[in-house]
């Protein structure tokens, strides 16, 4: 590996062990084995390097579960049920990704805002195809829009909730129920 993918790697392993705002550009270079000067220059910032961390993070999160044989028929309330029990299994395991998103949420740099913003349909996306079944590439940028944007407000709320008292936050039973109401809701309005 490069210098480049060297301190990618570095900036997720800090990522995951400190969290975004006490990870250093010395914790970076220390975990990386590179130099403060070449992350300038391959990334432009440190929050710019922790931020293309924390997608490549979440990417290779929805790869752990995504390479095993999903549960269910694409779009059926079985596969619901199988992805979002995925999720909150990933949630519970220390150094969790999902957890670290609640801080990445809360940063204030307008860079790292920036940049992640532009990554929300991409999430979207590959929520989506996970979900229904079909190729990333061949999901739209108005399902990305719509469908996708309702599946990352729904992982948002749970990885609060999660967050805040997992004691009490759903799982993915309840999360199964509660689309299954609004189904019948729909169904009869």
């Amino acid at each position: 590996m490069g210098h480049r993918e060297d301190l990618l790697e570095g900036a997720k392993r800090c990522l995951l062990a400190k969290g975004f705002a006490r990870t250093t550009a010395r914790d970076i270079v220390k975990e990386s084995g590179t130099n403060l000067a070449s992350i300038g220059y391959h990334y432009g910032s440190k929050d710019a390097l922790l931020a293309r961390a924390y997608v490549a993070l979440v990417e290779e999160a929805g790869d752990t579960f995504g390479g095993a044989e999903p549960e269910g028929e694409p779009g059926s309330p079985e596969r619901f049920h199988w992805v979002w029990s995925n999720i909150i299994s990933a949630m519970r395991e220390p150094g969790s990704v999902f957890r670290l998103s609640m801080e990445v949420m809360t940063i204030e740099l307008p860079e790292v805002r920036a940049y992640l913003g532009r990554e929300q349909r991409e999430g979207g996306r590959g929520l989506v195809a996970l979900l229904m079944g079909v190729p990333e590439d061949e999901v739209t940028d108005e399902t990305a829009d719509t469908l996708g944007n309702f599946y990352l407000t729904l992982m948002t709320g749970l990885i609060a909730q999660w967050t805040f008292d997992p004691e009490t936050a759903p799982d993915a039973d309840a999360l199964t129920a509660g689309l299954r109401q609004v189904v019948e809701g729909v169904r009869k309005g």
